[in-house]
């Protein structure tokens, strides 16, 4: 596996884990849930180490970008899979203007 796609794994780790902190953090109800805040914390860590790994290779725009990314979309599908949050056409919509933009940037990314 090139340097360059153990980047972009690295990545697309670090957004999934971003998903679950952002889950945890409204699981963990505030942080008064010790185990869920705990769990949460150490998801957080993680998904930073490896946005850190994958920014040591891809351009910090690109890498910090495609992160939120995934974490913002995740998190959005998360909430209408299993929260029941809204499936209207601008939130729909506007989610996969998001998607667009990752792609648009892992294309046009020289790393």
């Amino acid at each position: 596996m090139s340097i360059e796609t153990r980047a972009w794994v690295w990545l697309a780790v670090a957004g999934v884990l971003e998903v679950i902190w952002a889950i945890g953090l409204k699981q963990s109800d505030g942080f008064r849930r010790p185990g869920v805040a705990a769990f949460t914390v150490v998801a957080m860590i993680a998904s930073f180490y490896g946005l850190a790994q994958a920014l040591k290779v891809l351009p910090v725009g690109t890498g910090y970008a495609v992160w939120t990314g995934i974490g913002a979309v995740g998190t959005a599908i998360v909430g209408v899979v299993y929260f029941g949050e809204s499936r209207d056409f601008g939130r729909v919509l506007s989610i996969l203007l998001i998607v667009s933009g990752i792609v648009g940037l892992k294309l046009a990314s020289r790393a």
